[in-house]
């Protein structure tokens, strides 16, 4: 049980993290490129496929990082 608990806790952490880095992004870092690339970032499927992008490939690194090989 106590594996299980560690690995709702590790999900939690990174659940938290990734809306913390996805409300900073949508407060700073979206509007500032939106004054830089105004035609491109118009269209706001772009942005929530960049996100979700950036987004899943962060969170797939710190899993994959944490749990290190598989010992078989």
């Amino acid at each position: 049980m106590g594996e299980r608990l560690k690995v709702f806790a590790l999900v939690a952490l990174l659940g938290f993290m990734a809306g913390v880095i996805a409300d900073l992004t949508a407060e700073y870092i979206i509007p500032t490129l939106m004054t830089i690339l105004p035609a491109f970032f118009s269209v706001r499927y772009v942005l929530s496929g960049l996100a979700g992008a950036c987004l899943t490939v962060v969170l797939v690194s710190i899993w994959a990082y944490i749990t290190g090989p598989s010992e078989a």
